[in-house]
């Protein structure tokens, strides 16, 4: 399975490379929208964490992009700053949350329901 994790900590990038990478996928990461707007129109990507909030663009505007690609991946949103009304529009798109800070075992059961969305 391909994964892009695109988040502008770099150390969220090398810890989710790192422990997906290890659980058997293949990962990319990107620092920013637009170097991942790069990578998602050069593969195909089966799921997308983003984080929503980063220096260089706004991770809702890759979820409106992703929202029209074909095929189109399933979308984790990964951050701190999700509020309830966010929740739940998430949710009903059919997009995953994922909370930061996270543990190793929330990731990987992250990444098997995102397979389900």
């Amino acid at each position: 399975m391909k994964i892009l994790v695109v988040d502008d900590e770099q150390l969220v990038r090398w810890f989710m490379h790192r422990a997906l990478t290890k659980s058997g996928h293949e990962v990319t990461t990107a620092s920013d929208i637009f170097e991942a707007s790069e990578k998602l129109d050069a593969e195909n990507i089966d799921i997308v964490f983003v984080d929503l909030r980063m220096s260089e663009g706004n991770g809702i505007e890759l979820i409106h992009k992703l929202e029209h690609l074909t095929p189109q991946p399933k979308v984790i949103v990964c951050s701190a700053f999700i509020t309830s009304e966010m929740e739940e529009e998430f949710k009903n798109k059919g997009i995953g949350i994922l909370r930061k800070p996270f543990k190793l075992d929330e990731l990987n059961r992250t990444v098997q329901q995102g397979l389900n969305l």
